[in-house]
């Protein structure tokens, strides 16, 4: 089914942190993740939960579950509008602390994840991304990265945007799709659509969205951006209707992608065409639904390309979601 990836957990009163932990506990719990393993992963909640009580303004944590090459993980990401880190590097130091505390924070939860990041700049504050797989690792591949954040409307227990992919030896072919409103109606509209994206052999995201289309007549509707990548050319494919934002990254810059008009199920432009980019061009997609404000830059943002993905999904998140309505930012990396 497809659904919010992450859950947001409020972190800007202590007296919520107990509630958190046993969230999050409970969570590791269900996707099987052994005794010791949870214990770690509580430690790395404490430290994070410490940090956010004691430096930051407007703390939050996003937690997901996934599944890596049959492997699944958990993802937390912390993240803060306090003052910033000067020297992030020194701060994982243990015994480094501004506070007058033994400053093992930001080093434990490092030591205990298997997949550790951190990105802070000084007066707009910290992400810190924490994975933890349940059993080994997976060896990491050169290729494809797809790093999503997609959190429901404040107080619904669903998500009406939907976030889905197929990978395949040729290439792989992403849907961003959101149902019109937000609440089970719109989830439903962005899961039939899902799939009949899953089902359609053709890798032109134009006709992809022609088929979902015909497919979703009976619910509400949706917009949605399908994107292709084709190995062989280097070459990335892409068509969207309605108000899904998409910015093309390169290390110099970003390039906006217009969208046609229309509404997915009910309306679409009798005439479209894939518009193309060489992989040579722009190594990054950014896919948003209109839960995330439109006017961000990548400049704002100095040296966050060099993290992982999840990182410029969160500062994105961070200082653009809307809090009213279903929020999604989808980071897509060829590397």
């Amino acid at each position: 089914m497809v659904d919010a990836t992450h859950i947001s957990l409020q972190a800007d009163d202590r007296s919520y942190f107990s509630l958190l932990k046993k969230e999050i506990h409970q969570r590791l719990l269900n996707v099987g993740m052994d005794a010791a393993r949870i214990a770690e992963v509580d430690i790395i909640t404490a430290e994070m939960t410490s940090n956010l009580f004691k430096y930051a303004d407007g703390g939050e944590i996003l937690f997901g579950t996934f599944n890596e090459n049959g492997t699944p993980y958990v993802e937390l990401i912390s993240i803060d509008k306090g003052p910033g880190m000067r020297n992030p590097s020194r701060m994982m130091q243990d015994g480094m602390s501004t506070s007058n505390t033994l400053g093992a924070g930001l080093g434990s939860i490092k030591r205990l994840s298997d997949t550790f990041d951190l990105y802070s700049i000084v007066g707009w504050g910290t992400i810190v991304l924490s994975r933890i797989y349940v059993g080994t690792k997976p060896s990491q591949k050169k290729g494809l990265l797809i790093r999503p954040i997609v959190v429901s409307k404040p107080g619904e227990h669903t998500s009406g945007d939907g976030f889905t992919f197929k990978i395949n030896t040729k290439g792989f072919k992403v849907m961003l799709g959101d149902g019109l409103g937000h609440g089970p109606a719109a989830n439903l509209a962005v899961n039939e659509g899902a799939k009949a994206f899953r089902i359609f052999p053709d890798a032109s995201p134009v006709e992809t969205l022609r088929f979902v289309h015909s497919s979703i007549k009976k619910t509400r509707g949706m917009v949605a951006n399908v994107t292709t990548f084709d190995n062989e050319k280097g070459e990335w494919s892409t068509a969207g209707i309605g108000n899904i934002a998409s910015k093309w990254i390169c290390p110099s810059g970003s390039k906006n992608q217009m969208s046609y008009n229309g509404i997915v199920g009910h309306n679409i432009p009798n005439t479209m065409n894939d518009q193309k980019f060489s992989v040579s061009e722009y190594n990054q997609l950014v896919l948003c639904s209109d839960g995330i404000k439109t006017r961000w830059e990548i400049s704002k943002y100095p040296g966050v390309l060099h993290h992982d993905p999840s990182i410029l999904a969160a500062a994105i998140y961070k200082d653009h979601a809307r809090q009213t309505d279903d929020m999604s930012v989808i980071v897509i990396k060829i590397h």
